[in-house]
C-alpha cells in the first residue's frame, strides 16, 4: 500500500481539470465575499463544507479508494488558487492535505493507514492537528484498558472544523502519536482566535479534558523523547513549509488581481501624469510588471521545490537523511523567496490604487495582514540561515517540526 500510494498513477486529466475549475470557482466567490468574511472572523464551517462537496479535500488520496489521485505539485497549486480568494481557506486546505496524507508515509501499520484514508474519503473528513512543538502541555495517562488525554494547545488551526486531529502527547518519558475524532467527549475548541490576520483559519486553542484515547488510535510506536523518528515520517515539515509558500503566493496573487481591477475601474490618473486613465500611467504599469514577474518567478520556484520533495518522499523507507535534507532545502529556499515577495506585494498594492483604496470597507489590507501574521509562524531568517549553511558548508538542516 505505501509504495502504491507514493508512486500512484497520475489522475485522469478530466478529473484534474474539474478539481482545478472548482478551486478557481471557490476562489472567485471568496474574493467577492472577502471583506465581509475577514470582518466577521468566524470559523469557516460553510467554506469547509464546500471543499468537502467539491472533492477538494480528497484530491490527494489514491483513486483506488475514491480520492482524486493528484500529486503534491498539483495539490499545492490548489492551495495557491484558493488562497487568492482567502488566505485562511488556502491555509486550511493545505494543512488538511499534510495532516491527512501524513498517515500514508508515517503510520507504522500500512493497512491501518489505508483504512484511515478510505474512511476519510468516504466520509469527507477534515483533518487538523495539535502538535505544535513550542507549545507543550498534552499528557497521556493509562486508565484501565485505554488512556486519558489532558492539557491545552494554544494554537490548533481548524479547531472547530476538524473531524479528525493528529495529536502528540507525553506518556511518562515517552512520546505518543495518534489520530482521534474530535466528537469524543472531552474535546473543547475555544473561541479565542482574534489575531489581525488569518481570521478565518480557526486557529484558537483546544483543550482535552479526560479525553479517551485507545491503542487503536496510535499511528506510531511509543518512542523516547530523544529518539529520532524514521526519516520518511519527517516529510510533514518540508511539505507544511511548502503549504506556507503556496498560500503566501496565492494571497499575493489575489491582492495584485484586486489592485489591477481597482486601477481599471476606480483609480484616477495623477494630475501630472499626462494620461487620461490610471491604467496608462507608466509608473503603475512598471510596478504591475515588476510584481507580476516576481510572482511568476516565486511560483516556478515553489513548483520545482514541490517536485523535489515529492521525488524524495517517493523513495519510501529507502529515503536517506541526506536526500530528505536536500529536498527540504529546496522547500526552504522557496519559503524565503515567497515570504519576501508576498510581504512586498501585499503592502505595496496601495501604491497602484491610491489613497481612496485605504477605506476600511474594502479591507484590502487583509492581504498583508494575512501574510504578516502567518509568516511569523517561524522566523524566515532561520530558514535563510539553513539554506546558507547548506550552500557554504553542505550541512543539511536538523530534523524538527520546523526544519
Amino acid at each position: 500500500m505505501n509504495a502504491l500510494h507514493l508512486l500512484k498513477e497520475p489522475a485522469p486529466q478530466d478529473d484534474r481539470q474539474r478539481l482545478f475549475a472548482k478551486a478557481r470557482e471557490i476562489a472567485a466567490d471568496l474574493t467577492r465575499r472577502g471583506a465581509e468574511l475577514d470582518l466577521a472572523g468566524k470559523p469557516p464551517h460553510d467554506e469547509i463544507d464546500r471543499l468537502k462537496e467539491t472533492g477538494l479535500l480528497t484530491a490527494l488520496h489514491p483513486a483506488e479508494i475514491g480520492g482524486g489521485g493528484l500529486d503534491w505539485v498539483d495539490g499545492l497549486r490548489l492551495v495557491r488558487i484558493l488562497a487568492r480568494g482567502d488566505s485562511s481557506i488556502g491555509q486550511l486546505l493545505g494543512y488538511h492535505y499534510v495532516n491527512s496524507q501524513y498517515i500514508y508515509w508515517a503510520a507504522d501499520d500500512p493497512d491501518k493507514a489505508w483504512e484511515l484514508g478510505a474512511e476519510t474519503v468516504a466520509r469527507k473528513l477534515y483533518w487538523g492537528a495539535a502538535v505544535n512543538p513550542r507549545d507543550p502541555g498534552l499528557t497521556l495517562t493509562r486508565n484501565g484498558d485505554h488512556y486519558l488525554l489532558n492539557g491545552r494547545k494554544t494554537f490548533s488551526t481548524g479547531a472547530h472544523v476538524s473531524d479528525r486531529i493528529n495529536v502528540s502527547a507525553e506518556l511518562g518519558d515517552q512520546i505518543a502519536n495518534f489520530v482521534v475524532p474530535t466528537d469524543r467527549p472531552g474535546y473543547l475548541a475555544h473561541d479565542d482566535w482574534d489575531n489581525i490576520g488569518q481570521r478565518l483559519s480557526d486557529s484558537g486553542s483546544v483543550e482535552f479534558r479526560n479525553f479517551p484515547v485507545h491503542e487503536s488510535d496510535f499511528i506510531l510506536p511509543l518512542a523516547s523523547k530523544d529518539s529520532p523518528p524514521p526519516v520518511q515520517a519527517t516529510f510533514n515539515t518540508p511539505l507544511i513549509q511548502l503549504v506556507f509558500v503556496n498560500f503566501y503566493l496565492g494571497t499575493a496573487e489575489g491582492a495584485l488581481e484586486q489592485a489591477i481591477d481597482y486601477v481599471r475601474t476606480t483609480t484616477r490618473p495623477w494630475i501630472t501624469s499626462g494620461v487620461t486613465a490610471a491604467s496608462e500611467d507608466p509608473y503603475i504599469l512598471e510596478r504591475i510588471g515588476e510584481f507580476r514577474a516576481a510572482l511568476k518567478a516565486s511560483a516556478a520556484l515553489a513548483d520545482t521545490a514541490a517536485a523535489d520533495v515529492q521525488s524524495a518522499l517517493a523513495l519510501g523507507r529507502a529515503v536517506s537523511p541526506r536526500a530528505r535534507g536536500e529536498a527540504a532545502i529546496e522547500a526552504y529556499a522557496a519559503k524565503i523567496h515567497s515570504t519576501h515577495v508576498a510581504l512586498d506585494i501585499t503592502s505595496r498594492i496601495f501604491e497602484l490604487m491610491g489613497a481612496r483604496a485605504t477605506a476600511s470597507h474594502y479591507r484590502f489590507d487583509r492581504y498583508w495582514r494575512n501574510v504578516r501574521t502567518h509568516s511569523l509562524h517561524d522566523p524566515v531568517f532561520y530558514k535563510a540561515r539553513e539554506v546558507g549553511d547548506f550552500a557554504l558548508n553542505a550541512r543539511i538542516p536538523p530534523v524538527s517540526l520546523y526544519s
